[in-house]
């Protein structure tokens, strides 16, 4: 196998909800293998601070701020990508939300809508404008955050669920479409994960019990133990991997 296999330089790279957690592990792994990464999330702020910490470690990062709910953001990150670059390689969707815990029948139409309108309708066209990319120059990697809650519902996180559940067909059918294409197209499956995303369920005692039970290796994940499958996920280690839905969960899908 040849040594440079998961080198990634030359390579251009957008990660969503990149400011903090897991998209931030990721984007600092693509850019430590070579990519020059767009950190990209609703706030600039956040965004500029990860760029700039990963410039400072000799990796070439550069900040666009995009809120993925927003038809109209996602149009002008693309065009600012295709002014700037005129490609993309790699995209991670990261971005998500999960706004409402709680009883499913009590879930009310704003937080549905919200919920959607990220994971599901973000998703997607951040896929499609990616993928428009991706065809004109024959190749291109996409890799889709789910969850382990889009095949085990988790519990009081109904719409949530449900919406990672649809990531993981966007995955499948994304994969089949544009394999032709030369894109490859694949999901990551996060089990718990220590993150200011997931605190509200890992840092509540009586949650985080009941959930490690289901967790033969017995504990929460880091946010960097993520990186890694996407960066064999990227790279030409995975060049036959496509359609795949890779459950990082320390076994809990399993147990």
């Amino acid at each position: 196998m040849h040594k440079d296999l998961f080198q990634l330089a030359g390579q251009v790279a957008l990660v969503t909800g990149a400011s903090r957690g897991i998209g931030e592990s990721i984007a600092r792994t693509l850019a430590q293998y070579g990519a020059h990464v767009i950190v990209s999330s609703r706030k600039i702020e956040g965004c500029e601070s990860v760029s700039q910490s990963i410039r400072d470690e000799g990796g070439s990062a550069e900040a666009i701020a995009c809120h993925i709910g927003e038809m109209e953001q996602i149009s002008s990150l693309f065009e600012q990508i295709r002014e700037k670059h005129g490609k993309l390689d790699i995209l991670i969707n990261n971005a998500a939300t999960n706004p409402y815990f709680g009883h499913v029948l009590e879930t009310d139409l704003g937080v549905f809508q919200k919920t959607v309108d990220v994971n599901i309708r973000g998703y997607f066209f951040m896929s499609v404008e990616a993928g428009k990319l991706m065809r004109a120059q024959k190749s291109g990697k996409i890799v889709n955050v789910a969850s382990v809650n889009g095949v085990i519902p988790g519990h009081f996180q109904g719409i949530y669920s449900i919406t990672k559940a649809a990531v993981i067909s966007m995955t499948k059918t994304f994969a089949k479409e544009c394999a032709g294409l030369g894109i490859r197209v694949n999901a990551l499956l996060p089990g718990g994960t220590d993150t200011k995303f997931a605190s509200a369920l890992t840092q509540n005692e009586a949650i985080r019990k009941q959930l490690l039970q289901h967790v033969p290796m017995n504990r929460i994940a880091e946010p960097t133990e993520m990186a890694g499958a996407v960066l064999y996920l990227v790279s030409d280690a995975a060049s036959y991997t496509t359609g795949s839905v890779l459950a990082v969960d320390g076994g809990y899908l399993v147990s």
